[in-house]
């Protein structure tokens, strides 16, 4: 079997377990890694390019990481630091001992006891940042503290390895050096980089979505790449590649993009999960397996939510970070199997990692998505981890009650009514020039495209107050209409319709008022012809009124000329389409 049909045989399997799993209710990474299992060597053994899987692999990893960082601006990253570091550095000190004090009871010797205990101190970036997507809450206080608690512990992976490879060549302190200097050397250039080279790029790459799409890939691979070049790992840099570019305007557009590239390449790392799973002897291995699968299901959740009751958390959140980070890590896989090939572990400690792997991706995905139904459960016995006052946790989320999707002509007539209403609002453009503008006036403004589900998702567009497209296209705003329509029939929504045919139409799905460019106009003026006749005096103040309409216009959209012309430096920027 060639490579081509080998893959297209893997994804149409991979299709219908999923199948299958919507049916069951199940969560589909299990589906995944259950297609992994059908095809490798325990059942049909139909892969041979495993090397091109993994390569498939590395890349749903890296642009799942990039765009996490995406959404980790620098200012999230500040308020939810401190935690992740203190958080972080506990749940791995506490865990370890505990991990090491069952590897003793078992017998295994105090070395193995302590990779074991290693291995399931680690949490799943992939699986954990995934179920943080999938439950749309990247964005929320305990999603940050996830996301910086994985931070640590990759690099307390990191720090694992170098351990383990410099020990073995007796290099420890020199690798030690190197990887400070490494890290220090990359930190600063990804700096320098995203301060004074990217906003200057984006603007143009903007001019294109392609052309954004296509940028957004190399930047996040490319740095992915460099970082592995330097011996650190691929999470880390395509994670530091989406943090550069998260203060963008274009972030929103190019998560957007980004997301069905990972959906595909991310699959293929569940099913190389699955088609490693080998049978194991369960007289030898049952017991250890069920042990640390209830500790790390059970047992790191405990750690966790005493460490953030402690800090002065909220039940809920800290039941939420804790059951997001109970499954065992895919790096834990690679620091056993180095401990095995440094003569470290014994070579049937791989097949407890893997099952204990598998076992608690499975129950912990689960019960990840099923976490509100939970909660309400164990709330009562929660309360033993929250303080009697916890400390008020603001939300990151991003919400706004006033969309305006497209900002040429008469969208800056809607502006300024939005901004006099003084509402959360939000500019839409694709833009680049639009973009530019609108950041010198200091609106508020993100680079994205109307018509792109994913992007609309991302703004929360279901849950704004007044929704406003000036888009020309008919197809763009029926999308809007019906998008908003199917959970929000409060919302008012307005919409520009070229023909009388598309006003109907946009009305039976849910317009609140339809903009009719050519028509508004003319019917305006052919009333004031019935009202006032041919009069000239009665002309006057409809006349004095449009002239100041359109000077207050040009006073916002040409900010830095009306600065000028009262003695400020002048400033022009163009405006695109005026």
């Amino acid at each position: 079997m060639d490579l081509f049909s080998e893959l297209a045989t893997i994804i149409g399997i991979a299709a219908a377990v999923s199948f299958v799993m919507l049916l069951l209710k199940q969560p589909l990474i299990l589906g995944h890694i259950l297609t992994g299992v059908i095809v490798g060597p325990m059942a049909l053994n139909i892969i041979r390019s495993e090397e091109t899987i993994q390569v498939f692999s590395h890349l749903g990893i890296t642009s799942l990481l990039f765009i996490i960082g995406l959404s980790l601006h620098p200012t999230v990253l500040k308020d939810v630091g401190r935690v992740a570091l203190f958080a972080g550095l506990g749940q791995v000190f506490f865990t370890s001992i505990i991990g090491l004090s069952i590897g003793y009871g078992f017998g295994f010797s105090w070395l193995t006891s302590l990779y074991l205990a290693v291995a399931f101190t680690l949490s799943s970036t992939i699986i954990a940042t995934k179920l943080l997507q999938d439950r749309h809450d990247v964005n929320t206080v305990y999603g940050k503290i996830v996301i910086g608690m994985l931070l640590v512990q990759d690099l307390v992976a990191l720090l694992s390895v170098i351990i383990v490879t410099a020990g073995a060549s007796g290099g420890t302190g020199e690798a030690f050096i190197a990887l400070g200097l490494k890290t220090v050397l990359l930190a600063s250039s990804l700096v320098l980089v995203s301060l004074y080279v990217l906003p200057a790029l984006t603007p143009i790459f903007a001019r294109s979505q392609e052309f954004l799409f296509l940028f957004a890939i190399g930047w996040g691979i490319g740095t992915a790449a460099i970082f592995r070049a330097f011996g650190l790992s691929v999470e880390l840099g395509a994670l530091a590649a989406g943090i550069a570019l998260a203060t963008s305007p274009y972030v929103f557009e190019v998560v957007a993009k980004m997301r069905l590239l990972r959906d595909f390449f991310i699959i293929m790392f569940f099913v190389l999960m699955g088609s490693q799973v080998t049978l194991i002897d369960l007289n030898l291995m049952v017991w250890p397996i069920l042990a640390y699968t209830a500790f790390v299901l059970i047992g790191n959740p405990i750690i966790i939510m005493s460490i953030l009751g402690v800090m002065g958390y909220s039940k809920r959140t800290s039941f939420l970070a804790g059951i997001s980070m109970a499954q065992v890590s895919e790096f834990s896989l690679v620091l056993v199997m180095l401990g095995i090939n440094a003569g470290h572990v014994p070579s049937n400690m791989l097949p407890i990692v893997m099952s204990v792997g598998i076992m608690t991706i499975a129950f912990s995905t689960a019960a990840a998505l099923n976490a509100d139904a939970l909660y309400t459960r164990l709330s009562p016995i929660l309360s033993f981890f929250e303080r009697r006052q916890p400390k008020t946790e603001r939300t990151v989320r991003e919400h706004y009650d006033a969309i305006l999707f497209g900002c040429h002509r008469i969208g800056n007539d809607f502006l300024a009514s939005i901004l006099k209403l003084g509402m959360p609002y939000v500019v839409v453009d694709f833009d680049p020039r639009v973009i530019a503008e609108l950041t010198h006036r200091r609106v508020r403004v993100r680079y994205g495209d109307a018509s792109d589900n994913e992007f609309l998702e991302a703004i929360n567009v279901e849950k704004a107050k007044v929704i406003i497209s000036t888009a020309p296209d008919y197809e763009t705003n029926e999308f809007i209409v019906n998008k908003v329509r199917k959970t929000n029939n409060t919302a008012v929504i307005i919409v520009t319709g070229e023909r009388i045919e598309d006003a109907e139409r946009l009305y039976a799905a849910g317009a609140s008022y339809v903009v009719m460019p050519h028509h508004v106009g003319g019917n305006y003026a052919a009333q004031l012809v019935t009202r006032y006749g041919a009069d000239s005096r009665k002309y006057n103040s409809e006349r004095e009124r449009h002239l100041q309409h359109i000077r207050e216009r040009h006073r916002l959209t040409h900010p830095f000329q009306h600065m000028h012309l009262h003695g400020s430096p002048q400033r022009t920027v163009r405006h695109p389409m005026s």
